[in-house]
């Protein structure tokens, strides 16, 4: 069975058109990546979570932020990897230069024997949707698809 993630898509509308917020992973192997690593804010759930609610969850350890109001229920996507991932759209003006994120260990250098502590995500920008296009999963882009038409209606 493939692993699932549940996440939040947030946008908002600026005076140049629509934006989404995207997180950048953190860890010593995506620290000079930039085209294709960028992800919108969701993590692995089990059976027993509701999927909103662990996205709602995700947002916040991956971010520090939390948000709340409507939030719109996207088509799910299968990233290259595999992994479903289940998504809500929320509208909300965050400030992102103030993003704090959860830890998580791992062995570095490689075969070190050296444990430490990286952010799960580094840093978290706003995107037009062109450029969220070219910087985030290539399998996560339907997601900006199917928002950027509920928005058209």
């Amino acid at each position: 069975m493939p692993k699932k993630s549940a996440g939040l898509l947030v946008y908002r509308q600026t005076s140049g058109g629509l934006e989404v917020l995207l997180v950048h992973p953190g860890g010593p192997f995506f620290k000079k990546k930039d085209a294709g690593v960028w992800s919108v804010p969701k993590g692995e759930y089990d059976d027993n979570e509701e999927p909103l609610a662990a996205a709602r969850r995700e947002f916040t350890e991956e971010t520090g932020l939390a948000v709340d109001g409507t939030f719109i229920s996207l088509t799910p996507v299968k990233q290259k990897s595999g992994k479903i991932v289940i998504a809500w759209a929320i509208e909300a003006d965050l400030d992102v230069s103030v993003i704090k994120s959860n830890l998580f260990p791992m062995e570095w250098p490689p075969r070190s024997g050296k444990i430490q502590q990286f952010e799960e995500v580094d840093r978290a920008e706003w995107f037009d949707i062109v450029t969220a296009r070219e910087k985030m999963i290539p399998g996560q882009e339907p997601l900006l698809d199917e928002l950027a038409a509920i928005l058209s209606k």
